[in-house]
């Protein structure tokens, strides 16, 4: 895979830290510091959010910052009885799944995994994506998930995701702030601020240029491969959405608050690369296999080769079966005796809207992560894997939230299920509770992406 990145680093922010545990690059110099250091750990996450702008973004920086600490790449492609890294990973497209396997699997062991996933919601360019209209030149895009649409407009745009050329290279890319969805001033709609109704299709659109003098349209996919060092002759396709250029950046009285753009699910994929991280600083060997597996297209249903609903995951658990030596029928005891942590963020109560939360189960930022909980199975938590949370929880001296949603308020729902299903392994839904979930400007708490990560390393440690 190529990596075309093309922002300027003045187009595209970050927020360095102070703290002498965390190098320039990104990752750890201490990945145990990290688990231990909110400040440490905050400006880990912000630097993971500004490097992944798209699922194909976030994948090479986990794969990057897995490599730093020591795993090595394997191919889907090739057959791995030959030999496989016991400390791993693969990428296909924007999902990653990494490992650290015993030498030997010890009787009665099962798998221990940890899953998130990378996408987030936002507007996805259509193919020939340049349109003219009033002067204006227009990216022709379609909504990608449920994001709060309102929360997109009269924000600057940046372009990221992958190119594919005719001889199938990848390329990614991505631009600095080009683009916004501006609103219609007050002036012009008297009921502006009393209805805001916004048309997918005619009012979500991006523009990022004039028109020129004979009005056609510069094509949008040409820019992107200028960007690529690409031929736009060879373009056979792309997968490239939008995504807020504004960095992230602490607020609040005490700076206790964090506001980013893709905290749904950058935040659970961080606090499983975080814990994964200071596991392989750790050196030690796994008492059971761990595993961390970041899906893509959750945002869409999960139905994907890359998704949670495609055979991604169980491809993997059964190749790394046999590779430990299990095959035939012992694969299926294995699966029976594995579990997974399913992360994703949940939501925080929020002080204007209690209403549409639990009367008795409203949780709070900076409290602890949450247990999700669900009567309709629309998170994959039961009593037993609820006593599992329990068990990594008080390992790792973190606080924990319940949460359920108000029986009159339709729930969301996660990648648990979807694994649970598949795969008939016990899974549990946690994850760090956020305010304006959805929005391009979503919000979370310092302390609760730590508390995170030290579960899941806890749960990870045989908790």
């Amino acid at each position: 895979m190529t990596d075309a990145a093309s922002t300027p680093a003045s187009s595209s922010p970050s927020l360095r830290s102070s703290s002498p545990s965390h190098s320039l690059d990104g990752s750890t110099g201490d990945a145990g510091a990290i688990l231990r250091d909110e400040d440490a750990y905050t400006d880990s996450l912000i630097d993971f959010v500004t490097a992944s702008p798209s699922s194909y973004h976030a994948a090479a920086e986990v794969a990057r910052r897995l490599e730093a600490a020591g795993l090595t790449r394997a191919e889907e492609t090739v057959s791995w009885q030959a030999g496989l890294p016991r400390r791993g990973y693969v990428i296909r497209d924007g999902a990653l799944a990494a490992w650290i396997l015993p030498e030997a699997l010890a009787p009665g062991a099962g798998l221990r995994i940890v899953g998130a996933h990378t996408d987030s919601p936002a507007l996805k360019l259509k193919p020939d994506a340049a349109l003219v209209r009033s002067g204006w030149q227009l990216i022709n895009a379609e909504v990608y998930g449920g994001p709060l649409l309102a929360s997109f407009l009269d924000r600057e745009l940046g372009l990221a995701g992958r190119l594919t050329t005719r001889d199938g290279a990848v390329h990614l890319v991505r631009t600095g702030p080009i683009a916004r969805v501006a609103q219609i001033a007050p002036h012009l709609d008297r009921s502006v601020n009393d209805t805001l109704r916004l048309d997918r299709q005619t009012h979500l659109l991006p523009l990022w240029s004039l028109a020129g003098p004979d009005s056609a349209p510069d094509a949008v996919e040409t820019y992107l491969c200028e960007l690529a060092g690409i031929d736009p002759a060879e373009l056979a396709g792309h997968d490239v959405l939008t995504y807020p250029t504004q960095a992230p950046a602490r607020f609040g009285r005490d700076g206790e608050f964090l506001a980013s753009s893709r905290l749904d699910n950058l935040s659970s994929v961080h606090a499983g690369l975080v814990a994964l991280e200071a596991l392989a600083a750790a050196g030690a060997e796994p008492a059971e296999p761990v595993i961390l597996v970041a899906f893509d297209h959750e945002e869409v249903g999960s139905a994907t080769r890359s998704g949670a609903g495609g055979p991604f995951l169980e491809t993997l658990l059964r190749r790394l079966a046999r590779v430990l030596g299990v095959d035939g029928d012992d694969v299926e005891a294995l699966l029976a005796r594995s579990t997974c942590v399913s992360a994703d963020a949940g939501h925080s109560v929020h002080p204007a809207h209690a209403h549409l939360h639990d009367p008795a189960v409203q949780p709070l930022i900076n409290h602890g992560p949450l247990l999700k909980i669900n009567a309709q199975q629309r998170y994959a938590t039961d009593a037993v894997g609820t006593a599992i949370w329990a068990r990594a929880c008080a390992a790792a001296g973190v606080p924990s939230q319940d949460f359920v949603s108000n029986n009159a308020v339709p729930c969301g729902s996660t990648i648990g299920p979807i694994t649970a299903t598949r795969l008939g392994i016990t899974t549990v839904d946690v994850g760090v509770p956020l305010l304006s979930m959805h929005s391009a400007r979503e919000m979370a708490g310092v302390k609760d992406g730590p508390w995170l990560a030290r579960a899941l390393h806890a749960y990870w440690l045989g908790a």
